[in-house]
């Protein structure tokens, strides 16, 4: 998130770092023209996987009518992968989500457990978001529908 930040305003592109789960609120409110979200793997039908949370700013970005695009390089696009259901998700180590490391006032590093003992928990690393929700893929080769129509046309000028 920071070092995005870092990149938009080198590229003289305001931005505003927020709490991750305040979007859904800050558009509501109208704060939000835009969602530009990245992708890890792209299917052919225009399915997109990204960090999870991608999905519910997609579902708040429709329920708000607010344009949600996906920025992505086409080699990050599987043709062999027909929809999004055939891209594994992985599952993090539990304790990414139950403990936090950082470093106390005297510099001593230190590890919290932010969860009660024996809480399990869940962490998977990616969600799928449908090409229904994306109003569009933005590649290096211009903007395309996201669907295995518009995919295909990106194809054509490769």
């Amino acid at each position: 998130m920071n070092l995005t930040a870092w990149e938009l305003q080198r590229a003289g592109v305001p931005c505003t770092v927020v709490a991750d789960n305040s979007c859904g609120q800050l558009m509501r409110e109208g704060k939000v023209d835009c969602v530009i979200v990245g992708s890890d793997r792209t299917a052919a039908n225009g399915d997109v996987c990204n960090k999870v949370g991608t999905y519910l700013k997609a579902l708040a970005a429709q329920d708000n009518d607010i344009p949600f695009y996906v920025a992505l390089p086409e080699s990050t696009i599987d043709w062999r992968c027909d929809t999004g259901q055939e891209i594994p998700i992985e599952e993090r180590d539990s304790l990414e989500v139950l403990t936090i490391a950082g470093v106390d006032y005297a510099g001593q590093g230190l590890e919290v457990n932010l969860a009660a003992a024996d809480t399990q928990a869940a962490n998977p690393a990616f969600d799928v978001t449908p090409a229904r929700l994306v109003r569009g893929l933005v590649t290096e080769h211009g903007v395309f529908e996201a669907s295995e129509a518009g995919l295909t046309q990106l194809q054509g000028r490769l």
